[in-house]
């Protein structure tokens, strides 16, 4: 485990809370929205936006709402599970796509070159 890691895991669950209404904040403020305009926009109370911006517990939900109405979705993007090949998977399609190098004689080519001698 880096050095980097271990700072990321030594801060708390409410610090992560905390960042999340952060960002929300200093993005809504940036956009220069109301808490009732973005609140309105999201679909979701007021209430529950202050609570999110107060590094408050709110419904995964909201936190997807709000983000995309700030059009912030851009941060989940590191969660998307991308599909991974395995060395044999590689292999295969290396092997099927692979430019060929040379070129050989057909059978009739190669019956073509005999001489008569």
């Amino acid at each position: 485990m880096e050095l980097y890691d271990i700072n990321i895991y030594s801060k708390s669950d409410r610090y992560y809370i905390e960042q999340i209404g952060t960002f929300v904040r200093s993005s809504r403020l940036s956009q220069n929205k109301t808490q009732q305009q973005l609140a309105d926009e999201a679909g979701i109370n007021r209430t529950t936006l202050v609570q999110l911006e107060k590094g408050k517990s709110v419904n995964l939900l909201s936190l997807v709402q709000v983000l995309r109405s700030l059009k912030k979705l851009y941060v989940f993007r590191e969660m998307e599970a991308k599909p991974q090949l395995s060395p044999l998977q590689l292999a295969e399609i290396e092997h099927k796509y692979k430019q060929r190098e040379r070129a050989r004689p057909t059978k009739t080519q190669k019956n073509k070159l005999q001489s008569d001698w």
